[in-house]
């Protein structure tokens, strides 16, 4: 599976981004999916994970009620929708899948894509 994430950009604090993570080589709808990000000089930190049918999502505390994770299984693509950025949001955004269906650590994710970069100006 190759994961490859769009969407970053520049954005002002308080402002909104759509990030999309494009699945290739295999469908990815009985894999857990997940989106983590890693700050300059910070460890990879788990943002968000989704059930293989999108039924269940968990969030980071740093994230709740201002991320919304989800996927379109048909299009074989993960989303992450966020609004009211911040400007300690600004890092480097990745998507990933793991055959488990579970995990909030990058170790437990087997297939981890290309990050697009989010910067979030004060």
């Amino acid at each position: 599976v190759q994961l490859q994430a769009s969407g970053g950009g520049l954005v002002q604090a308080g402002g909104s981004l759509r990030l999309s993570c494009a699945a290739s080589g295999r469908s990815v709808s009985n894999y857990g999916m997940a989106w983590f990000r890693q700050a300059p000089g910070k460890e990879q930190e788990f943002l968000s994970r989704i059930s293989r049918g999108g039924g269940t999502t968990n969030y980071a505390d740093s994230v709740k009620g201002r991320f919304t994770i989800s996927r379109d299984n048909a299009k074989n693509t993960l989303y992450l929708q966020m609004n009211s950025l911040k400007p300690e949001d600004t890092a480097v955004y990745h998507c990933a899948a793991n055959s488990l269906g579970y995990g909030s650590t990058w170790q437990q994710y087997t297939y981890r894509g290309q990050g697009t970069l989010v910067t979030v100006s004060s």
